[in-house]
């Protein structure tokens, strides 16, 4: 198979996802995609990616801040060609309709320092699941966690570069003064959440 370089080296999240995703998007034929990448957080988002869409990943280290993350990638899935008939090893990620609710920046009841501490933590456990959810939903105190100064902008930005739609009530970021400063996916409104909800397979609430 051809071989196909992609230099993110450098890059801060999500930016070697992006582009790694960028050039499977350009794919013509099979070939061999390497994602050269200077910090492990990198190797494991794009090996995810990787795995998201079912293809053979593997992955070096040439040197104390030099990885290099090689996929095996069949003909993407993205262009007009593509048939019902493609190997199952090709198929895009295997994302359920999950949806994640989440309606306040601490998790749990108690101590509000140690709740915000184990939003972070679920956010970035989520952001490891084998299988993402679909659709991330936030929404009255949870519309800090999207905006700027949030200790888990770089686990939402991850999430969104490997396809998963992140969405924060409107109204909720005007209430809290943060409209200007959204720094991760997109607004939405009342009415959207509630039929994003009621079509999700799940729904997981901390």
């Amino acid at each position: 198979m051809d071989i196909v370089k992609v230099d993110a080296l450098g890059l801060a999240c999500p930016l070697p996802v992006v582009k790694t995703i960028k050039a499977l998007e350009a794919l013509t034929g099979p070939a061999t995609v390497e994602t050269h990448v200077d910090n492990e957080t990198a190797v494991q988002n794009v090996t995810r990616l990787a795995r998201g869409k079912g293809f053979p990943v593997r992955s070096q280290k040439l040197a104390e801040h030099h990885f290099v993350i090689a996929m095996d990638a069949c003909k993407a899935a993205e262009k007009a060609e593509q048939t019902e008939e493609a190997p199952a090893a090709c198929v895009p990620d295997r994302r359920g309709n999950t949806v994640a609710a989440i309606g306040t920046d601490a998790m749990g009841h108690g101590s509000e320092e140690l709740g915000r501490q184990l939003m972070k933590g679920f956010l970035y456990a989520l952001s490891q699941l084998e299988e993402l959810p679909k659709t991330i939903l936030f929404y009255n105190g949870g519309a800090r966690l999207t905006t700027e100064g949030s200790l888990s902008l770089e686990d939402l930005k991850s999430m969104e570069a490997q396809g998963v739609q992140i969405l924060t009530c409107g109204t909720c970021l005007n209430y809290y003064g943060l409209t200007e400063k959204l720094a991760v996916g997109g607004v939405t409104n009342m009415y959207s959440i509630v039929e994003t909800l009621a079509k999700a397979d799940k729904v997981i609430k901390p």
